[in-house]
């Protein structure tokens, strides 16, 4: 695991210790406030799975639960975290009367406490990180979180919970007692009369006005049925989907994985899902539908962030940061953005991509000299152009769902032509699209066709903008991001940037001038786009210095 970030952001780190599987957000707390996710771990642990006679946790499951938070740990140490992580366990070690023995051998051997959440307390941090992901604050808000021992239910409002309860339906407990052994419908019956035996009744006298899913089982349902458009994505129509889907499209969903019959595990593949999600795909899709049928749910949006989320969430506010739980709409709606089209992956090198080009932007602005020379005229770099900078670089990307063969030029299309950035002007979508399309290929000319709309200020800009997009994701492809210093001045009739003391954990055992070579040959193709002035790479770490003319 690797996160580069600039100095000024902090690190935070949670774990869900789930039913299913373990899970390690690493986030940045940016300075403005606001949340972005770095990095990712996931260790299917099956807690739920393989259980004593009276519920209690095996000897081997305390083993792999073991393994998978050492090997979390291993991950971390060598981040520059702000504070110790923080563990939190929901329902297998909520109900498992031996849950003392893994919180013992968790801090004995890692010197890590796990802090067992009650299923209200579980639901409310889930409203949390959903009000990080979508816009949502000033709204009646049902929550609903499909884990893999229970499922969690929580109504709130601008910020505050109203009503939060917790059932024991899991997709992994209900898969192990029904779907194995060929019983659905006595799954349907269980999952009804559990339905009307709970306090339910509450979330209906209270009403909502938005019904959002969180988990991960929901998250890959509604994948599947926007995946089912997949041959007609270009068309304007999917350009314009947002996260969310109705109970028709739930129902047909959940009508062909019946349909496929037990075990069919290619078939599960072919509707959207992976391998392991397969698996217990169909008890979380039948649970779900009965819960749009007794609650009365007939579209549910979707949110990318859930209870690891909401944890963070919790972490930067008790610290009395600048942190608002009514995340930025415009911020959101960039990241649901990303998270729709991207990869966990590409989204991550793009996040830490941020980073650098926030070191970047941040130099340039106190460079007036580079300024002009790149855009001819004296021009002032402000934070709303970081803004569009850091929206490009995070969705840059996004074309590549459809073809690597001129994907920069989809991912133009799909930020112009969707509805997608919430809190943009027209004309500050169109900029966010301009620089994800110049990212690579042809840089724009200042009297570029696409850039016609543009005023002759705003012109100037993309193209320094665009410049530092290009150099970042350069130094970025070179995995030497990690560095304690970068500095762009103006000495001897050429501009130089500077990254001094490179380290790398990856590349440890490289020799120092590998590296220097490297960022050289990323960032000559970026350079050769100003062959109208000189520019210095100058690369140093411990007693070696590599300066090279690049131009």
């Amino acid at each position: 695991m690797e996160a580069a970030t600039a100095p000024h952001h902090r690190l935070l780190a949670a774990v869900d210790v789930g039913t299913n599987s373990f899970k390690l957000l690493v986030a940045c707390a940016l300075p403005s406030g606001r949340l972005l996710a770095l990095d990712r771990l996931k260790e299917p642990v099956l807690l739920g799975r393989g259980r004593l006679p009276d519920g209690s946790l095996s000897p081997d499951t305390l083993l792999r639960a073991l393994a998978a938070l050492r090997s979390f740990d291993a991950a971390l140490r060598p981040l520059p975290l702000h504070g110790p992580p923080r563990l939190v366990a929901t329902s297998a070690v909520r109900d498992a009367p031996n849950r003392a023995d893994l919180l013992s051998i968790v801090r004995s051997d890692l010197g890590l406490d796990v802090e067992v959440l009650s299923g209200e307390e579980e639901a409310r941090l889930i409203y949390l990180g959903v009000l990080q992901f979508l816009p949502v604050y000033g709204k009646s808000v049902l929550t609903v979180d499909i884990g893999g021992g229970s499922t969690e239910f929580v109504v709130g409002k601008r910020g505050e919970v109203q009503f939060a309860t917790s059932l024991n339906l899991g997709h992994v407990s209900l898969t192990e007692s029904f779907i194995k052994n060929g019983t659905l419908d006595d799954l349907r019956r269980h999952i009804r009369s559990a339905l009307r035996q709970s306090p339910l009744i509450k979330i209906r006298e209270l009403g909502f006005e938005v019904a959002v899913g969180s988990s991960g089982t929901i998250r890959s349902i509604e994948r599947a049925i926007f995946l089912s458009g997949y041959d007609d994505l270009m068309s304007s129509r999917e350009f314009s989907r947002e996260w969310r889907f109705s109970r028709e499209e739930l129902r047909l969903l959940v009508d062909k994985l019946l349909g496929l019959g037990l075990g069919d595990v290619k078939g599960v593949r072919r509707l959207g899902f992976s391998k392991k999600r397969g698996e217990f795909i169909v008890a979380g899709g039948v649970l779900l539908l009965e819960i749009f049928e007794a609650l009365g749910i007939e579209n549910m949006e979707v949110s990318g962030y859930a209870l690891g989320e909401g944890v963070i969430s919790e972490m930067l506010a008790s610290e009395c940061m600048d942190f608002d739980v009514n995340a930025n709409v415009r911020w959101q709606s960039v990241i649901g953005l990303a998270m729709r089209f991207d990869s966990d992956n590409r989204m991550k090198l793009a996040a830490r991509c941020v980073g650098i080009a926030k070191e970047l932007f941040d130099g340039i602005r106190r460079c007036d000299d580079l300024t002009n020379c790149l855009s001819k005229a004296a021009i002032c770099l402000d934070e709303k152009d970081f803004e569009y900078l850091e929206a490009a670089i995070l969705l840059h990307n996004i074309g590549l769902l459809i073809d690597k063969k001129g994907y920069h030029k989809r991912s133009y299309k799909i930020i112009k032509n969707g509805v997608h950035l919430h809190g943009y002007s027209s004309e500050e979508i169109e900029i966010v699209a301009l620089l994800a399309r110049f990212h690579r290929k042809k840089f724009p000319r200042a009297d570029q066709g696409s850039l016609k709309e543009c005023s002759e200020e705003m012109k100037k800009k993309i193209r320094v903008l665009c410049a530092i997009m290009r150099i970042s994701l350069a130094l970025q492809k070179c995995q030497c991001v990690i560095f304690q210093g970068l500095e762009i001045f103006h000495t001897g009739g050429v501009f130089k940037l500077v990254l001094s003391k490179l380290k790398d954990h990856l590349l440890v055992s490289h020799d120092v001038q590998l590296k220097s070579e490297t960022i050289e040959a990323e960032l000559r193709p970026e350079l050769d786009h100003f062959k109208e002035q000189k520019i210095c790479v100058t690369i140093s770490s411990a007693n070696i210095e590599k300066s090279a003319q690049v131009l």
